[in-house]
C-alpha cells in the first residue's frame, strides 16, 4: 500500500493539460493528378480529433423503431425494439472532406465547378478514377491513425 501512496505523490495532471495543435500532414495525390510539369501533387490532411471524428459519425446514425414484415412495431420484454442504421461509407466521405486541406474538398468555387451541394458527394467526384478515392481514403485513415500503415515486410510480400 506505501508503494501506492509513493507513486500518486509524485504524478501531476500538467502532462494532461495541453493546448490542442493542429497538425497537417502531407502525403503524395493518386498517379492521376500532376502538375504542369508532370510531377505528382502532394495533398495534405489535418488531424482530426477524436472528437469530430466521433460527432461525424454520429451524424451518420440513425435510430428507429423496428418493424415486423407488416410494419408492426417489435417488442421484446415490453420494451419496444430498437435498429440503429450507419452510413459508414458517407461518414468516410465527410471525414475525408474535413481532413484533407489540399485540395480543399469543400470550397464553394471547387463544389461550384462540380455542380455538387453535398460535401459528402465531393471525394467520388474529384477522385472519380477507379482507386483514386480509395487511395486518398486510405491515406487519410492512416494519417487519423484510423487504420495502420502497412509495414515494408507486408509491402514486399504482396509484391512477391
Amino acid at each position: 500500500m506505501e508503494d501506492f501512496t509513493m507513486a500518486t505523490e509524485n504524478k501531476s495532471l500538467k502532462y494532461f493539460m495541453r493546448p490542442v495543435q493542429q497538425e497537417i500532414i502531407a502525403f503524395t495525390g493518386p498517379e492521376s493528378f500532376k502538375d504542369d510539369d508532370g510531377n505528382p501533387i502532394n495533398f495534405e490532411a489535418k488531424i482530426l480529433t477524436q472528437q469530430e471524428i466521433t460527432q461525424i459519425n454520429e451524424n451518420y446514425r440513425r435510430r428507429s423503431v423496428a418493424t415486423d414484415k407488416k410494419g408492426n412495431p417489435l417488442v421484446n420484454g415490453g420494451e419496444l425494439v430498437w435498429k440503429t442504421e450507419r452510413d459508414n461509407a458517407r461518414a468516410l466521405r465527410h471525414i475525408v472532406v474535413k481532413s484533407l486541406q489540399y485540395p480543399k474538398l469543400d470550397d464553394p468555387e471547387l463544389m461550384k465547378f462540380y455542380n455538387c451541394v453535398d460535401i459528402t458527394d465531393m471525394p467520388l467526384l474529384v477522385f472519380s478514377k477507379p482507386g483514386d478515392y480509395d487511395y486518398v481514403a486510405r491515406n487519410v485513415m492512416q494519417i487519423l491513425g484510423m487504420i495502420d500503415a502497412p509495414d515494408e515486410d507486408d509491402l514486399k510480400a504482396a509484391k512477391n
